[in-house]
């Protein structure tokens, strides 16, 4: 079995899918809140 060397891991394709929720994760809080307002405003 290989030796284990903490912090050799190539971990950039993570870090890409990581950044990509975060930012689809965003998108969708931002939308829901701004049609949680819209509600709000024109009284549905």
């Amino acid at each position: 079995m290989a030796e284990h060397k903490p912090g050799s891991m190539d971990i950039k394709v993570q870090e890409k899918t990581f950044a990509g929720f975060i930012r689809f994760s965003m998108w969708g809080a931002g939308l829901s809140i701004g049609f949680l307002i819209f509600l709000a405003l024109t009284n549905a």
